[in-house]
């Protein structure tokens, strides 16, 4: 096997060939994770019918099939996308194969296994993952939160306009560190629909697809101007992004009442669908002492474009008000 060295989420992967959007890593570390692209485990397909579990069927469907079946065969976990991708875990997140069909391109399997595939390892190695993009604002991180759709990359781009460096998009680990939850930095990509590569930059023309096979476009974070914070920082502030409205009091950030916080951050964690009732409690946990030290609000976009400035501008009025109760330490890579 080829070793190629990558270093994304606080995670050291040696690969069998280079990953679509990740640097070669500086360092050289001892990998936490192998990855073997283009190949399945030696012993797939052996395991009795009736060691296979089903843990998760996405609702969704593309061409019949759900676009995501996870199933636990043996001592694997079995990631089936409708595509014909698919990815093949050992239990304890130490190593992954991945296949795709014909049709389909590594750069296409390189988002599914830099977005929910690596989210689940992280998670078996019991690291909460927020599902975000997170920008670096002075020596502390904010993570923007919600729902597909709600504008949370579009926002992270903006801020990257104006010279702050971006942690992640998609996924956001938090790793206790003292008193600190610290935000770990993911590869230096944010991807956007073409309709927020148009107002953002005039035409989604001007940006490269992500694969050549989808639409979606993405902001290379090393070149352009844009930053990519490389380093961990501590959390200092998280943001809920609400359903998008008109009208004068809009864009406006507003403070969540203490008993609703956790019903605002659970859905907004990443692969909750897949977690058993040990993980699922020690992540109940784990939010709890989140919100317990950092603030959590809820933003108000506006649904004119025209106002993403403003709503930067509002969120970093709120973060700048709001009294910092990380310590001044920060962690390095």
């Amino acid at each position: 096997m080829t070793n190629v060295l990558h270093f994304v989420y606080g995670l050291s992967l040696s690969a069998s060939q280079l990953i679509p959007g990740l640097a070669l890593s500086p360092v050289a570390r001892r990998p936490d994770l192998q990855i073997w692209l283009g190949s399945k485990p030696s012993c797939w397909g052996q395991q009795p019918e009736i060691n296979s579990q089903i843990l998760y069927c996405s609702p969704h469907k593309e061409n019949g099939a759900p676009l995501l079946t996870v199933r636990k065969v043996g001592p694997y976990f079995h990631f089936a996308y409708a595509d014909g991708t698919e990815f093949f875990l050992d239990l304890r997140g130490t190593q992954i194969w991945a296949t795709w069909p014909n049709r389909a391109t590594l750069e296409g399997t390189a988002t599914y296994l830099l977005g929910p595939v690596l989210a689940f390892v992280l998670r078996l190695r019991g690291i909460i993952c927020l599902h975000a993009s997170a920008v670096a604002i002075g020596q502390c991180a904010i993570a923007l939160l919600g729902s597909p759709g709600s504008g949370k990359s579009t926002t992270a781009a903006a801020f990257a306009r104006r010279g702050y460096p971006v942690f992640s998009d998609d996924v956001v680990p938090l790793v206790k560190e003292g008193e600190n939850f610290m935000v770990q930095p993911g590869y230096p990509r944010l991807c956007l629909w073409p309709d927020a590569a148009d107002i953002l930059y005039g035409s989604a023309e001007v940006l490269p697809q992500v694969t050549s096979n989808w639409e979606k476009r993405y902001v290379d974070l090393s070149a352009d101007g844009c930053l990519f914070q490389r380093n961990p920082l501590p959390l200092g502030a998280m943001y809920v992004f609400d359903v998008r409205a008109a009208g004068r009091n809009v864009p406006r950030v507003e403070m969540v009442p203490a008993q609703r916080r956790l019903l605002h951050l659970v859905p907004n964690t990443h692969c909750n669908y897949m977690l058993n009732r040990e993980m699922r409690a020690q992540e109940f946990e784990t939010l709890s002492r989140v919100l317990g030290r950092i603030p959590l609000r809820l933003v108000h976009p506006h649904e004119n474009p025209s106002f993403l400035d403003k709503l930067c501008d509002v969120i970093l009025d709120d973060f700048c008000a709001t009294p910092q109760t990380v310590s001044a330490t920060s962690g390095q890579e």
